[in-house]
């Protein structure tokens, strides 16, 4: 369990000596308590801080003992924090108002005048309580986000890239925000997480997010997550991305491509380092080191009033640019290599090889998708080969045709075709893949999935 200094535990009784009592117990256990003498205080902490559980009074006046007081505060809570434990107490005890209680939420039920022990052993519980309910949901949302490792088997023996690495073994290990700028398919995840494994906070979350492709309406609640009841389809708490990587590295993937109405709001959550889920006014910290990339010009997405210049300042600490494939020819051997015998394990096709041809052949062609195109191309390769020997038609490579006039579309099958038109139209939007979507027709996340797909 963690730390008891830093589980917070509310305390709400209109008994002056009581709260002393409890609050001396808990503090000889090594518990911070807080103290109020009324629901409405009580509330008021509980939308200001986070508590590891709650001991709540039922009566708060002299002249009452049937609880509804405190049978109100724990409806209320229970809006507020459904998964806070709360335990109540009362002098007054009978089973129907312990009954009662229960059914409104209440995790355990204290009788006045307590035992120290009992009282330390409830508390010990619901401490427990609460944090495998973080870890639940917090393993809940890591599961919904997380990735492989995508630094394992990193490869990169060309002489372009060698200042690349020097750069990355000098930074790693700062907090200083970095911003990786280069060509759609560079490898800039790869990057990213290579970072974090060279970094203090390896052990920590690596929490990547395609800032291009949330949709405006749920760009907080993805970003800094949400309270049950927030807005409509809000059915329970949920933790947001800033709050997943907490002490680890948050990878802002495509962060030109936001729209420039949430821009504001991720630079007030950098410069206060601070931010507050949706539907909620408790401020959390962020500790998270920031690892942003992009494959625009960010100064010239600036000077076109697309982009905030404050922000650039806040990312672009360090930055590091990644040369396309294309200047790279000498890691392509090794790359096609290690792309081969991961899809050759994964469709089990043993025995696979490159004719020197097709080797010669993909280091002379240009790469526009970079080391995703030649991912996916190596992938097709795999599957479609019906001989050990993988050549030149098993990749399926046309002649480097980065010029629109040079490809016959009679010649290419529908999906040639739509992986086409996306590169001439990214081409021709300076890669803005905004701007892109745009033109084709297509929502931003539409237009995500394609680029994807196609290795663009």
């Amino acid at each position: 369990m963690p730390n008891t200094a830093t589980q917070r535990i509310l305390i709400a009784d209109d008994n002056k000596d009581v709260l002393q009592a409890i609050r001396l117990a808990l503090k000889s256990e090594g518990y911070q308590a807080d103290c109020v003498s009324n629901p409405a205080d009580a509330l008021k902490r509980i939308e200001q801080n986070e508590y590891a559980t709650a001991l709540i009074d039922l009566n708060y006046h002299l002249d009452t003992t049937s609880g509804k007081e405190g049978i109100e505060l724990l409806g209320k809570i229970r809006e507020k924090e459904p998964d806070l434990p709360v335990v109540v107490m009362t002098a007054w005890a009978s089973i129907d108002v312990a009954v009662e209680c229960m059914r409104n939420g209440a995790n355990d039920f204290l009788q006045k005048p307590w035992d120290d022990e009992r009282l330390l052993a409830i508390v010990r519980t619901q401490l427990r309580l609460n944090q495998a309910q973080l870890q639940s949901q917090r393993l809940k949302e890591e599961n919904r986000t997380l990735r492989p490792n995508k630094a394992s088997g990193f490869i990169a023996q060309s002489r372009a890239m060698r200042p690349v690495l020097e750069l990355i073994e000098s930074v790693a290990d700062s907090d200083a925000s970095i911003l990786i700028t280069g060509e759609n398919g560079t490898g800039k995840g790869v990057i990213a997480n290579l970072i974090h494994q060279q970094s203090g906070k390896a052990d920590h979350p690596f929490i990547s997010v395609n800032m291009g492709g949330i949709p405006d309406g749920v760009f907080e609640s993805e970003l800094f997550g949400h309270v049950k009841g927030a807005f409509t389809d809000a059915k329970e708490n949920r933790i947001g991305r800033f709050e997943l990587a907490a002490s680890g590295t948050l990878f802002l993937d495509e962060v030109a491509n936001m729209p420039i109405a949430q821009q504001q709001k991720l630079l007030r959550a950098l410069e206060t380092r601070e931010f507050e889920r949706v539907g909620s006014s408790r401020t959390q910290k962020f500790d998270a080191r920031l690892v942003v990339a992009t494959n625009a010009d960010l100064q010239a997405e600036v000077d076109a009033g697309r982009f905030r210049m404050d922000l650039l300042y806040r990312l672009n600490t360090i930055t590091i640019h990644l040369p396309p494939l294309r200047e790279r020819v000498e890691d392509i051997e090794p790359l096609a290599n290690s792309f081969l015998k991961k899809y050759s394990k994964k469709y089990r096709k043993s025995g696979l090889a490159f004719s020197a041809t097709a080797l010669d052949t993909m280091k002379s062609y240009e790469w526009p998708g970079n080391i995703r195109e030649l991912d996916h191309c190596l992938e097709r390769a795999v599957l479609t080969s019906r001989k050990e020997e993988i050549g030149v038609p098993e990749l399926g490579l046309r002649a480097n045709t980065a010029s629109p006039a040079s490809s016959n579309l009679d010649d290419m099958s529908l999906e040639e075709v739509e992986a086409y038109l996306i590169r001439r139209t990214l081409s021709r939007c300076g890669g803005k893949a905004n701007d892109a979507a745009k033109e084709l027709g297509l929502s931003r996340s539409a237009f995500y999935r394609r680029m994807q797909r196609y290795g663009l």
